[in-house]
């Protein structure tokens, strides 16, 4: 496991009596369950990462990868997400991926939604090669990856704020190995 300084954050204004929607991407890992069965919850699993190669090809049209990210993250209608766990999805997706992802998402955020992923301070940064979730409050959970996935292009904090155009980043922390650990806030224009 890794401490984690911002995943409190996530936590710190939530109203115990209001169900959550969590937007998890990334394997359904059962501490990560465990941890959530503590709040009243709507936990969406989408583990994009195995169908990485479907969506980094370069020639795609943004009309195909949103059309493909929608099957893949079947949200149900009128779903208000609450909390976004990205992990490091975004240092393997394009630009248009991204986009794509993001205005899929659009439509089910509010205005205290909040984020948390991985970017990198430097672009030589290597892949992380882990599977993350949650363990404990301030604990994120850390499993190896079976192997290396495809189209690693990792962005750092400003090209990442710019690519992120539903949310800001609201604060980051350094970690070992030049990565970093964003926590995001929704920033919808109305």
């Amino acid at each position: 496991s890794q401490a984690s300084t911002l995943l409190p954050s996530l936590f710190q204004h939530i109203d115990e009596g209001r169900c959550l929607t969590v937007l998890h991407i990334g394997s359904a890992l059962p501490e990560t369950v465990e941890f959530f069965s503590r709040y009243r919850c709507k936990l969406l699993f989408f583990d994009l990462f195995g169908d990485l190669p479907e969506l980094i090809p370069a020639a795609a049209a943004a009309t195909e990868l949103q059309q493909r990210l929608s099957e893949l993250m079947p949200i149900p209608a009128g779903a208000r997400i609450d909390l976004c766990l990205f992990w490091d999805l975004f240092n393997f997706l394009g630009r248009d991926a991204i986009a794509a992802l993001l205005d899929i998402l659009r439509p089910h955020l509010h205005r205290d939604s909040l984020g948390h992923g991985f970017a990198v301070h430097s672009l030589k940064a290597p892949q992380s090669g882990k599977v993350y979730g949650i363990k404990e409050l301030d604990q994120i959970s850390l499993r190896p990856r079976p192997a290396a996935l495809p189209g690693y292009s990792p962005y750092n904090q400003g090209q990442l704020e710019r690519l992120l155009d539903c949310f800001r980043i609201s604060r980051s922390v350094l970690l070992a190995e030049s990565r970093l650990e964003l926590l995001l806030a929704a920033n919808l224009r109305h």
